[in-house]
Protein backbone atom coordinates (compact mmCIF):
# COMPACT_ATOMS: atom_id res chain seq x y z
CA UNK A 1 0.00 0.00 0.00
CA UNK A 2 0.87 3.58 -0.78
CA UNK A 3 1.86 5.49 1.91
CA UNK A 4 0.73 9.14 3.06
CA UNK A 5 2.72 10.45 -0.29
CA UNK A 6 0.33 8.81 -2.49
CA UNK A 7 -1.51 11.70 -2.86
CA UNK A 8 1.40 13.55 -3.96
CA UNK A 9 2.31 11.04 -6.54
CA UNK A 10 -1.41 10.58 -7.99
CA UNK A 11 -0.70 14.06 -8.87
CA UNK A 12 2.48 14.66 -9.55
CA UNK A 13 3.75 16.18 -13.34
CA UNK A 14 3.46 13.72 -15.87
CA UNK A 15 6.65 12.06 -17.12
CA UNK A 16 8.96 13.35 -13.64
CA UNK A 17 9.65 9.49 -12.91
CA UNK A 18 10.00 6.48 -15.52
CA UNK A 19 7.63 3.65 -15.85
CA UNK A 20 7.43 1.39 -12.95
CA UNK A 21 9.11 4.51 -10.01
CA UNK A 22 7.32 4.96 -7.44
CA UNK A 23 8.56 6.28 -3.60
CA UNK A 24 6.61 4.91 -0.25
CA UNK A 25 7.26 5.42 3.43
CA UNK A 26 8.95 2.16 4.21
CA UNK A 27 7.90 -0.38 6.51
CA UNK A 28 8.95 -3.20 8.97
CA UNK A 29 8.54 -5.78 5.81
CA UNK A 30 10.78 -3.71 3.97
CA UNK A 31 13.86 -3.37 6.70
CA UNK A 32 15.69 -6.51 5.22
CA UNK A 33 16.02 -4.16 2.18
CA UNK A 34 16.81 -1.33 3.27
CA UNK A 35 19.68 -2.85 5.38
CA UNK A 36 21.29 -4.42 2.36
CA UNK A 37 20.56 -1.47 0.41
CA UNK A 38 22.99 0.44 3.38
CA UNK A 39 25.76 -1.95 3.40
CA UNK A 40 26.82 -1.06 -0.03
CA UNK A 41 28.69 1.64 1.73
CA UNK A 42 29.05 1.06 5.33
CA UNK A 43 30.60 4.28 6.13
CA UNK A 44 28.54 6.65 4.05
CA UNK A 45 25.67 5.20 5.38
CA UNK A 46 26.50 4.33 9.16
CA UNK A 47 24.07 6.83 10.09
CA UNK A 48 20.95 4.76 8.96
CA UNK A 49 22.77 0.91 9.91
CA UNK A 50 23.06 2.58 13.47
CA UNK A 51 19.42 3.58 13.45
CA UNK A 52 18.33 -0.14 12.21
CA UNK A 53 20.87 -1.90 14.80
CA UNK A 54 18.80 0.31 17.49
CA UNK A 55 15.38 -0.11 16.35
CA UNK A 56 15.46 -2.89 14.26
CA UNK A 57 12.65 -1.65 11.75
CA UNK A 58 12.82 0.43 8.72
CA UNK A 59 8.96 1.60 10.32
CA UNK A 60 7.81 5.01 11.25
CA UNK A 61 9.29 5.90 14.63
CA UNK A 62 7.22 7.18 17.13
CA UNK A 63 8.61 10.72 16.81
CA UNK A 64 7.20 10.87 12.98
CA UNK A 65 10.47 10.08 11.22
CA UNK A 66 9.93 7.98 8.14
CA UNK A 67 12.31 6.28 5.41
CA UNK A 68 11.02 7.01 1.90
CA UNK A 69 11.96 4.29 -0.46
CA UNK A 70 12.29 4.72 -3.93
CA UNK A 71 11.25 1.43 -6.00
CA UNK A 72 11.31 0.35 -9.29
CA UNK A 73 9.34 -3.46 -9.88
CA UNK A 74 9.26 -3.76 -6.47
CA UNK A 75 12.96 -3.32 -6.01
CA UNK A 76 14.00 -0.71 -3.32
CA UNK A 77 16.85 1.39 -5.57
CA UNK A 78 17.68 4.06 -3.02
CA UNK A 79 15.91 5.81 0.32
CA UNK A 80 16.17 8.98 2.80
CA UNK A 81 15.82 9.04 6.36
CA UNK A 82 13.25 11.78 7.11
CA UNK A 83 13.11 12.79 10.72
CA UNK A 84 14.47 15.87 11.92
CA UNK A 85 17.21 15.94 9.22
CA UNK A 86 16.79 14.34 5.74
CA UNK A 87 19.61 11.74 5.12
CA UNK A 88 19.95 9.85 1.49
CA UNK A 89 21.11 6.62 1.16
CA UNK A 90 21.90 5.10 -1.94
CA UNK A 91 19.86 8.12 -3.38
CA UNK A 92 20.66 8.67 -7.24
CA UNK A 93 20.42 12.51 -7.64
CA UNK A 94 17.87 11.61 -10.42
CA UNK A 95 15.40 10.65 -8.24
CA UNK A 96 15.90 13.80 -5.92
CA UNK A 97 13.16 15.37 -7.63
CA UNK A 98 10.73 12.18 -6.20
CA UNK A 99 11.95 12.64 -2.74
CA UNK A 100 12.20 16.60 -2.40
CA UNK A 101 8.48 16.91 -3.41
CA UNK A 102 7.35 13.72 -0.60
CA UNK A 103 9.46 15.19 1.82
CA UNK A 104 7.80 19.08 1.04
CA UNK A 105 4.28 17.54 1.08
CA UNK A 106 5.05 16.10 4.36
CA UNK A 107 4.69 19.45 6.04
CA UNK A 108 7.63 18.44 8.41
CA UNK A 109 10.38 21.40 8.82
CA UNK A 110 13.66 19.79 8.54
CA UNK A 111 17.20 20.92 10.28
CA UNK A 112 19.67 19.87 7.71
CA UNK A 113 20.30 17.42 4.98
CA UNK A 114 23.64 15.83 4.81
CA UNK A 115 25.04 12.92 3.60
CA UNK A 116 26.45 11.62 0.15
CA UNK A 117 28.06 15.19 -1.78
CA UNK A 118 25.91 14.25 -5.38
CA UNK A 119 22.99 13.38 -3.41
CA UNK A 120 22.27 16.14 -0.59
CA UNK A 121 23.05 18.82 -3.48
CA UNK A 122 20.39 17.57 -5.79
CA UNK A 123 18.06 17.17 -2.74
CA UNK A 124 19.00 21.26 -2.17
CA UNK A 125 18.65 22.10 -5.69
CA UNK A 126 15.00 20.59 -5.89
CA UNK A 127 14.28 21.72 -2.26
CA UNK A 128 15.02 25.28 -3.38
CA UNK A 129 12.92 24.98 -6.18
CA UNK A 130 9.33 24.25 -3.59
CA UNK A 131 10.57 27.08 -1.65
CA UNK A 132 12.82 25.59 1.37
CA UNK A 133 15.60 28.12 1.84
CA UNK A 134 19.04 27.11 2.80
CA UNK A 135 20.58 29.07 5.69
CA UNK A 136 24.16 27.89 4.52
CA UNK A 137 25.02 24.83 2.47
CA UNK A 138 28.40 23.39 3.03
CA UNK A 139 29.38 21.21 -0.44
CA UNK A 140 32.50 19.76 0.32
CA UNK A 141 33.02 18.17 3.28
CA UNK A 142 35.86 15.45 3.19
CA UNK A 143 34.64 12.01 4.39
CA UNK A 144 37.53 10.09 6.44
CA UNK A 145 38.19 7.09 7.72
CA UNK A 146 41.35 5.58 9.80
CA UNK A 147 41.69 1.59 10.07
CA UNK A 148 43.95 0.35 12.93
CA UNK A 149 46.17 2.04 15.05
CA UNK A 150 46.68 5.41 15.11
CA UNK A 151 49.82 7.09 13.58
CA UNK A 152 49.88 9.71 17.01
CA UNK A 153 50.14 8.67 20.66
CA UNK A 154 47.31 9.02 22.80
CA UNK A 155 46.27 11.29 24.88
CA UNK A 156 45.71 8.91 28.02
CA UNK A 157 43.53 12.09 30.00
CA UNK A 158 40.66 11.25 27.38
CA UNK A 159 38.26 9.35 29.29
CA UNK A 160 34.41 7.79 28.69
CA UNK A 161 31.99 10.62 29.83
CA UNK A 162 30.25 9.62 33.31
CA UNK A 163 27.14 11.25 34.32
CA UNK A 164 28.62 12.73 37.25
CA UNK A 165 30.14 15.20 34.59
CA UNK A 166 27.31 15.75 32.53
CA UNK A 167 26.51 19.29 33.91
CA UNK A 168 29.68 20.31 32.72
CA UNK A 169 29.67 18.50 29.25
CA UNK A 170 26.47 19.83 28.25
CA UNK A 171 27.42 23.10 27.80
CA UNK A 172 30.64 22.14 25.58
CA UNK A 173 28.08 20.54 23.85
CA UNK A 174 25.97 23.34 23.24
CA UNK A 175 29.49 25.37 22.37
CA UNK A 176 30.45 23.21 19.72
CA UNK A 177 26.79 23.01 18.60
CA UNK A 178 26.30 27.01 18.14
CA UNK A 179 29.65 27.06 16.80
CA UNK A 180 29.29 24.94 13.92
CA UNK A 181 25.78 25.77 13.09
CA UNK A 182 25.73 29.67 14.14
CA UNK A 183 22.48 28.92 16.67
CA UNK A 184 22.33 27.41 20.29
CA UNK A 185 20.52 24.05 20.62
CA UNK A 186 18.65 25.28 23.58
CA UNK A 187 16.62 27.42 21.25
CA UNK A 188 13.46 25.60 21.25
CA UNK A 189 14.00 24.58 24.81
CA UNK A 190 17.01 22.22 26.84
CA UNK A 191 14.89 19.04 26.97
CA UNK A 192 15.53 17.29 23.67
CA UNK A 193 19.39 18.33 23.38
CA UNK A 194 19.77 17.39 26.98
CA UNK A 195 18.29 13.75 26.62
CA UNK A 196 20.43 13.26 23.12
CA UNK A 197 23.63 13.78 25.32
CA UNK A 198 22.79 12.00 28.58
CA UNK A 199 21.65 9.21 26.10
CA UNK A 200 25.14 9.36 24.64
CA UNK A 201 26.70 9.49 27.91
CA UNK A 202 25.02 6.60 29.17
CA UNK A 203 25.55 4.52 25.86
CA UNK A 204 29.20 4.87 26.55
CA UNK A 205 29.55 7.04 23.13
CA UNK A 206 30.42 10.15 24.71
CA UNK A 207 34.70 10.80 24.91
CA UNK A 208 35.51 13.71 27.34
CA UNK A 209 38.76 14.65 28.87
CA UNK A 210 37.63 16.79 32.50
CA UNK A 211 40.50 18.14 33.97
CA UNK A 212 41.01 18.45 37.94
CA UNK A 213 39.33 21.98 37.85
CA UNK A 214 36.34 20.64 36.57
CA UNK A 215 36.47 22.11 32.97
CA UNK A 216 35.76 20.31 29.79
CA UNK A 217 39.54 20.21 27.86
CA UNK A 218 38.00 18.02 25.06
CA UNK A 219 35.38 16.21 24.32
CA UNK A 220 34.01 14.39 20.77
CA UNK A 221 31.20 11.49 20.51
CA UNK A 222 30.52 8.40 18.33
CA UNK A 223 27.35 10.04 16.99
CA UNK A 224 26.53 6.89 15.24
CA UNK A 225 27.93 3.18 15.72
CA UNK A 226 27.51 -0.39 14.12
CA UNK A 227 29.35 -3.53 14.74
CA UNK A 228 31.08 -2.03 11.44
CA UNK A 229 31.94 1.35 11.31
CA UNK A 230 31.69 3.99 14.04
CA UNK A 231 31.03 8.08 12.82
CA UNK A 232 32.95 10.47 15.72
CA UNK A 233 30.99 13.65 16.05
CA UNK A 234 31.29 16.48 18.18
CA UNK A 235 34.79 17.22 18.00
CA UNK A 236 35.30 20.33 19.99
CA UNK A 237 38.43 21.72 22.12
CA UNK A 238 38.06 24.12 24.83
CA UNK A 239 39.03 27.62 23.70
CA UNK A 240 41.27 27.94 26.16
CA UNK A 241 43.58 25.03 25.25
CA UNK A 242 43.63 25.41 21.56
CA UNK A 243 46.78 26.26 19.54
CA UNK A 244 48.57 24.20 21.98
CA UNK A 245 49.04 20.81 20.13
CA UNK A 246 46.28 19.00 21.48
CA UNK A 247 44.14 18.02 19.20
CA UNK A 248 46.34 15.28 17.31
CA UNK A 249 46.63 13.42 20.88
CA UNK A 250 43.23 13.47 21.85
CA UNK A 251 41.63 12.07 18.24
CA UNK A 252 44.28 9.49 18.74
CA UNK A 253 42.67 8.56 21.91
CA UNK A 254 39.23 8.85 20.51
CA UNK A 255 40.01 6.67 17.71
CA UNK A 256 41.68 3.90 20.43
CA UNK A 257 38.29 4.15 21.99
CA UNK A 258 35.88 3.56 18.76
CA UNK A 259 37.86 0.75 17.69
CA UNK A 260 37.41 -0.88 21.08
CA UNK A 261 34.09 -1.22 19.36
CA UNK A 262 34.27 -1.63 15.18
CA UNK A 263 37.55 -1.57 13.09
CA UNK A 264 36.58 1.37 10.99
CA UNK A 265 36.48 5.05 12.55
CA UNK A 266 35.00 7.47 10.53
CA UNK A 267 34.20 11.08 10.07
CA UNK A 268 33.44 14.10 8.26
CA UNK A 269 34.95 17.80 8.14
CA UNK A 270 33.88 20.91 6.30
CA UNK A 271 36.70 21.38 3.24
CA UNK A 272 37.32 24.50 4.53
CA UNK A 273 38.94 23.64 8.27
CA UNK A 274 42.10 22.88 6.76
CA UNK A 275 43.75 22.88 10.32
CA UNK A 276 41.15 20.13 11.80
CA UNK A 277 42.13 18.21 8.33
CA UNK A 278 45.54 18.57 8.75
CA UNK A 279 45.12 16.93 12.44
CA UNK A 280 42.68 14.20 11.10
CA UNK A 281 45.23 13.29 8.08
CA UNK A 282 48.66 13.35 10.82
CA UNK A 283 46.42 10.65 13.13
CA UNK A 284 46.28 8.38 10.02
CA UNK A 285 42.66 9.38 8.46
CA UNK A 286 42.15 9.36 4.95
CA UNK A 287 39.57 10.65 2.32
CA UNK A 288 37.34 8.02 1.18
CA UNK A 289 34.43 10.16 -0.38
CA UNK A 290 32.27 13.88 0.15
CA UNK A 291 29.96 14.53 1.86
CA UNK A 292 27.88 17.76 2.19
CA UNK A 293 25.32 19.18 4.34
CA UNK A 294 22.68 21.70 4.00
CA UNK A 295 21.68 23.80 7.15
CA UNK A 296 17.96 25.15 6.39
Amino acid sequence: MLSRVAPWLASHKEGAAPEGIILRALSGADTPALQNLALQDPVANVFMLAHLKTVGSAAPTSGGATVLGVFDDGVLLGACWAGANLVPVELDPGFAGLVAEAASASGRRFASAFGPADSVLALHTELAELGHAAHEVREDQPLMTICGPPAVVPNVDLELGRMADFERILPACAAMFEEEVGYSPFLGGREFYSRRVEGLIRQGHSLAHVNGSGEVVFKAELGAVTSDVTQIQGVWMNPGYRGQGLSAGYMAAVVEKAQALAPVTSLYVNGFNLRARSTYERVGFRQVGTFATVLF
